[in-house]
């Protein structure tokens, strides 16, 4: 499988936990305990920036406008 195109960023210090995020993109971001978001994929130490597959892109574009205190940025893999 090739590698994702995009990743999702999440800004820590806006968000504050409310989810959106993982009900659009299950497969890729869980929840902790604390209902903040957790990817689901690669390395969980480095949790800021989380892969996202090209089926899955317009759900992240969708997380993005709909995040209500706009700590999400959709990202091209190869932009750092």
């Amino acid at each position: 499988m090739a590698a994702p195109h995009h990743q999702l960023h999440i800004d820590w210090t806006r968000c504050d936990g409310r989810g959106l995020c993982a009900e659009l993109l299950e497969d890729a971001i869980g929840r902790d305990d604390w209902g903040y978001p957790v990817s689901r994929r690669g390395d969980p130490a480095r949790r800021t920036n989380v892969p996202i597959r090209d089926a899955e892109l317009e759900d992240a574009e969708d997380a993005v406008r709909l995040c209500p205190v706009l700590a999400l940025t959709l990202l091209r893999a190869d932009a750092g």
